[in-house]
């Protein structure tokens, strides 16, 4: 049985993050404190400057000698039987679309593991519950963020083409004139995707806290005070601002669901369900259990704001991409739309 005091260790992990995205949106709903640009303005102090200083301290402080690697392998088959059901059902459904398995894998797959996980964990399981989230932030930072940023990148190209060949159509022109290679190769895509990644700097803070702790862990060396202190004073504001900023952008929505309930109601099912079961099931094949079971499944319940706010800037390069809706799901840049999918409409910010 539960009892009371760790009820309220909760709440106490809980309630300021959301004090502050109430804040957020009090500030432009009711108290009209900001305009559209000032919102855009923090956000863009936040994309570039808290997340990855904040990212940068998380990452730096984790041991990579000591990972549960049970745990990341464990993820790692989740992931790719959920990339697998969604390509078998693109592929050979009637009713299968690309746009579609991006948005499902986004929504059932990548959580939010640093600003939500780390102090929800962190009061259930103590320092275990907060490592195993950080080392699932490196590994979807490194790993899963460049998956899906390819495979945003993928559906951009094909959607290019597919609208040449119309206008092709439309303008009464053979097809067959046409550059043969008008579709680009996958080495052609992984340029654009690594030239967009090295723009990224959330990528070069987790990459970097990555090498930094390797080092300080293999030559047991501490990191100078002056450098920590510098880090520290942007990174402790990173919960904060986080949820500030996904309160601003909430409060600039007509509606809280922009997608509507029916597919709002979809999204909460691939989120809450279809992505603890695929990690029960990456669990089970390794013979996970305990508590590193139990917070395998819980990490899959976080919903997405880190995600969109540290990588969302390349992706608005990815005009009218899907991306991931729901009723959390939000970032700066994005605007929430009415679609034949949960999408976002990615704005042109620049």
């Amino acid at each position: 049985m539960i009892a009371w005091e760790e009820v309220y260790e909760l709440v106490v992990a809980m309630v300021p993050l959301y004090a502050a995205l109430a804040l957020g949106y009090s500030s432009v709903r009711w108290w009209h404190m900001f305009k559209p640009d000032h919102c855009d303005a923090l956000n863009r102090f936040n994309c570039y400057f808290i997340i990855p200083f904040f990212t940068f301290e998380f990452t730096a402080h984790v041991n990579p000698y000591k990972m549960n690697y049970l745990f990341l392998s464990a993820d790692v088959i989740s992931k790719a039987i959920i990339g697998i059901v969604l390509g078998l059902w693109a592929n050979l459904s009637s009713k299968g679309k690309y746009d579609w398995s991006v948005t499902c894998f986004s929504l059932s797959s990548l959580n939010n593991t640093l600003v939500v996980g780390v102090p929800l964990l962190r009061a259930m399981y103590n320092e275990m519950g907060a490592n195993l989230v950080i080392q699932s932030s490196v590994m979807q930072s490194l790993l899963w963020f460049p998956i899906l940023l390819f495979m945003l990148e993928f559906r951009r190209t094909r959607s290019d083409t597919d609208t040449l060949v119309t206008s092709s159509i439309e303008m009464g022109r053979n097809i067959e004139d046409q550059n043969p290679n008008s579709s680009p190769s996958f080495l052609s895509l992984m340029k654009v995707v690594l030239s967009k990644l090295a723009k990224n700097p959330n990528s070069y803070a987790c990459f970097l806290g990555l090498i930094w702790a390797l080092l300080a862990n293999r030559w047991h060396f501490q990191m100078p005070s002056i450098l920590e202190g510098s880090i520290l004073i942007m990174s402790r504001a990173g919960s904060g601002v986080a949820m500030f900023t996904m309160g601003l952008f909430m409060a600039l929505q007509d509606k809280v669901t922009g997608c509507g309930v029916r597919l709002t109601l979809l999204g909460m099912v691939l989120r809450f369900v279809g992505g603890p079961i695929s990690m029960a099931i990456g669990c089970f094949a390794l013979r996970l259990h305990g508590e590193v079971f139990r917070i395998a499944l819980l990490q899959g319940y976080f919903w997405h704001y880190y995600i969109t706010a540290s990588f969302d800037w390349i992706l608005r390069h990815l005009r009218n991409s899907p991306l991931m809706c729901s009723s959390g799901s939000v970032n700066r840049g994005l605007q929430v739309c009415n679609g034949p999918s949960i999408t976002i409409q990615i704005k042109d910010a620049f």
